[in-house]
């Protein structure tokens, strides 16, 4: 019995589960809404929320200009990239997420997701789902959440 276990395995080794939401965290930032099941986007809602968190834990920092920070703050936008880029699979997005996503999201105390449940999938019946960023400002999102 699983009892007191948390998180899902999806049938997957430890080591291919890992690489799935390294790849599905990646794309999400970079494309800042995807469908994927809804088992799968509520787990994958924890690892980016970590994910976007570490960006968002320089505070000030991010709206300095490179050249006025010092030796010390640099190394602590350099550790948070790395921090964040054993997430991210390429370095574009990892820049994305602290020069763009994260000033959208500052001030904002967590929730940085959001999943919207879409129905049945056609060929096996998997409850689908839509996971995407909040700071994503369309009409679209703000419909399916009516």
């Amino acid at each position: 019995m699983r009892h007191q276990k948390s998180g899902r395995k999806f049938g997957r080794s430890s080591s291919h589960r890992k690489a799935m939401f390294r790849t599905m965290v990646t794309n999400l930032l970079e494309h800042e809404r995807i469908q994927t099941t809804e088992a799968k986007a509520k787990e994958l809602r924890g690892v980016v929320e970590r994910t976007i968190s570490i960006s968002l834990r320089l505070g000030d920092l991010l709206e300095k200009p490179k050249a006025d920070r010092s030796r010390e703050e640099h190394m602590r936008v350099v550790h948070a990239m790395r921090e964040a880029s054993k997430m991210i699979r390429t370095r574009e997005i990892v820049h994305k997420l602290f020069e763009e996503i994260a000033p959208a999201l500052k001030g904002r105390p967590g929730g940085y997701t959001r999943v919207i449940k879409l129905g049945q999938r056609e060929g096996d019946g998997a409850s689908m789902a839509l996971i995407e960023l909040v700071s994503r400002t369309d009409g679209a999102s703000a419909a399916a959440e009516a």
